[in-house]
C-alpha cells in the first residue's frame, strides 16, 4: 500500500448521526470520488507509558502533543506489513511520520529493537527512548469510507463507522471485537493542507455542521477510566 511516509495537514472533525451522514453524503457525492483505498478497516494500536502519560498530556489540550501507534489496514499477521506512526500536532497542524515493517519486526522495534537507519526511524527511536516503559495501551478500530475531491485530490474526506476499542487482547489479527465508542454515530474528517472550498463550506452550513475537538484514543481512555471508577 503506497502511502506517504510523511505529511503535514489540517484535520477537521465532525460527529454525525446516521441520518445526517446519509443526507450529507448525498449532497457531497457530486463533488467527490472514491479514494483508491475506498473502504477499509483501520486498526491503531496506541503505545503509552504505564501511567498513561501521553494521553493524559493530550487531554490537557496543549499547543504541542504527540502519539505513537502501530497501524494496520485490516487484520495483520506477524509477517504482514504495518505502519509505525509518530503523530504530532502543533498549533492545529498535524504532522505524521511513518515507516513500514512486518508486524513482528515493528513490535520488536517498539520494544527497543533496531530498524533500518532513516531520518524517520531516528525520529521514532528518539521518541521511543524518551518515554520509558512504552507498551501497547489501547487498540482502536473503525470501518473507513474515504473520498477525495474531484477538483482537488489533496482534499480528503473520510467517514469512520463503528468506532470501537479494547484495552485487552491487544493483537492486530482481530480487528472486529471491541466496545463501541460512538453508538449510532460516525466521525467525519476533512483532511487538507489549504482552506476549505466554497462548495464544501456551503454544504456544511446547510447541514449546520460544527467542528468538534475529538480524539478517539482520548475519548476511549476517558470512557474506560469512568467505567472503571478511575480518575483520568
Amino acid at each position: 500500500m503506497a502511502l506517504p511516509d510523511r505529511f503535514e495537514r489540517y484535520e477537521l472533525k465532525y460527529r454525525l448521526p446516521q441520518a445526517q451522514y446519509e443526507r450529507l453524503l448525498t449532497a457531497l457525492t457530486p463533488h467527490l470520488q472514491p479514494d483508491r483505498y475506498f473502504r477499509s478497516t483501520i486498526a491503531s494500536l496506541y503505545y503509552d507509558t504505564p501511567d498513561h502519560r501521553l494521553i493524559r498530556r493530550s487531554l490537557e489540550h496543549p499547543v504541542y502533543k504527540e502519539k505513537l501507534r502501530l497501524r494496520s489496514y485490516g487484520p495483520a499477521a506477524e509477517s504482514d506489513p504495518v505502519f509505525v506512526e509518530l503523530k504530532k500536532k502543533y498549533d492545529h497542524v498535524v504532522y505524521k511520520r511513518r515507516i513500514t515493517m512486518p508486524l513482528a519486526a515493528a513490535t520488536a522495534f517498539l520494544a527497543g529493537g533496531p530498524a533500518a537507519d532513516t531520518q524517520i526511524s531516528r525520529e521514532i527511536t528518539y521518541f521511543r527512548d524518551f518515554y520509558p516503559q512504552l507498551a501497547p495501551s489501547m487498540l482502536l478500530m473503525y470501518d473507513r469510507e474515504a473520498y477525495v475531491a474531484k477538483s482537488d485530490p489533496s482534499l480528503r474526506i473520510t467517514f469512520d463507522h463503528r468506532v470501537r476499542y479494547r484495552t485487552t487482547a491487544l493483537a492486530l489479527h482481530d480487528v472486529e471485537s471491541g466496545t463501541l465508542l460512538l453508538p449510532n454515530e460516525c466521525l467525519l474528517e476533512v483532511k487538507t493542507g489549504a482552506a476549505l472550498p466554497l462548495w464544501l463550506l456551503r454544504i456544511f452550513e446547510q447541514e449546520k455542521l460544527y467542528r468538534t475537538s475529538f480524539s478517539k484514543y482520548g475519548t476511549a481512555f476517558l470512557q474506560t477510566a469512568s467505567e472503571g471508577g478511575q480518575h483520568p
